[in-house]
């Protein structure tokens, strides 16, 4: 994505009308979906011939801003114009209050199965948008209610973690040569003590702190058993992860617009993607780390580089304010992306909204 020193530099270097005439250019493909010409542009309101008009949309082109889909057409946005629209001209603020009415309504009334609610979120954002919704189920990670090490035969041992809600983990660990049976029992007590009522991520942290300070009254081979797992762990849950699901709505309305076989083409390049649902989930974990919505415009995105797409993704977090999923929009180049925008935030921040209340639980 282009950052903010790249649309400075594009931004200074149009002056008045050609930004007028960028603004209309883009408006105007993105009310129709059709190449704009110096004709209508000069019936619009601006003040110049269609020969100026063509000339600033030739500068235009050479700042790679605009371009033509044939020789006799009008111009239509680039993937780096429509990036610099929506960083130096688009305007976002809430959701219409008829947008918000709707997304508040659907979701309050999904119920309070987690899966309703994702599935109900992913179906409005299909609805509103005009495109496909796509919501990541939560990375779930529940507390630990107690954590024991049982020895194998070789240098071998299964770490069994028991979860609050009765889930059972196994994971198998390497020992050193010779570690005592006693160091095993002294490990697991450890570990259920500081792990019971937190999960592993959250406890992992002050583990690790507490054994570099020395503080923990554990001998040499029990620390080194309990740091082997830290480490291993790295605090997360990779069955739970894994069993993370990509919930779609809404694929037939990315065939509404695509009538020439280069975008069916497109489509169905985009299909095979959707079918790919680790993939998907890699994009949508890619808010973890942002703040607020992320925007993908076209070859911005390596999942979707020849598809034509936009996507528009925004974290969902629980009541600890921890990013747990994402949902988002994915569509046509030509989103309307004032509408859109403000929207996936706004069903981003209800669903965790839904979750922090205790609504949206599995199995409730």
């Amino acid at each position: 994505m282009a950052d903010a020193s790249d649309t400075r530099s594009l931004m200074q270097a149009l002056d008045a009308r050609s930004r007028e005439i960028f603004r209309n250019i883009v408006e105007g493909y993105l009310e129709t979906g059709e190449p704009i010409g110096s004709r209508r542009l000069s019936r619009s309101g601006i003040s110049l011939s269609p020969a100026s008009i063509r000339n600033v949309m030739a500068d235009l082109a050479d700042l790679g801003l605009i371009g033509a889909p044939h020789v006799s057409a009008g111009r239509l946005p680039t993937h780096a114009g429509l990036r610099l629209f929506v960083d130096g001209f688009l305007e976002t603020g809430e959701p219409s209050e008829a947008d918000r009415g709707e997304i508040e309504a659907r979701l309050s009334g999904a119920g309070k199965d987690l899966n309703g609610v994702l599935s109900e979120a992913s179906s409005l954002l299909s609805g509103l948008a005009g495109g496909a919704g796509l919501v990541s189920s939560p990375t779930r990670e529940a507390p630990v209610r107690h954590v024991e090490f049982v020895p194998l035969s070789g240098n071998e041992a299964l770490c069994v973690i028991v979860t609050e809600d009765g889930d059972v983990e196994n994971r198998l660990m390497r020992l050193p040569a010779d570690l005592p049976s006693s160091a095993l029992i002294e490990a697991g007590n450890y570990l259920s003590t500081r792990t019971k009522g937190r999960t592993l991520a959250e406890a992992h942290g002050a583990i690790h702190a507490e054994l570099a300070e020395r503080r923990a009254e554990l001998d040499e081979a029990a620390a080194a058993l309990v740091e082997q797992g830290l480490a291993e762990w790295g605090g997360t849950s990779e069955s739970r992860d894994e069993a993370r699901t990509l919930i779609v709505q809404g694929r037939a309305n990315l065939l509404e617009n695509a009538n020439a076989a280069e975008d069916l083409d497109r489509v169905r390049q985009l299909f095979e993607v959707l079918e790919r649902q680790q993939a998907v989930l890699d994009i949508l974990d890619s808010t973890r780390e942002a703040e607020g919505v992320r925007l993908f415009i076209g070859s911005e995105n390596r999942l979707f580089p020849l598809s034509g797409s936009s996507v528009i993704v925004a974290p969902y977090m629980n009541a600890q304010r921890q990013v747990i999923g994402a949902l988002g929009v994915i569509g046509p180049t030509r989103l309307n992306y004032a509408r859109v925008i403000p929207m996936v935030d706004y069903t981003a921040q209800m669903v965790g909204r839904l979750i922090a209340s205790g609504r949206g639980k599995e199995g409730s």
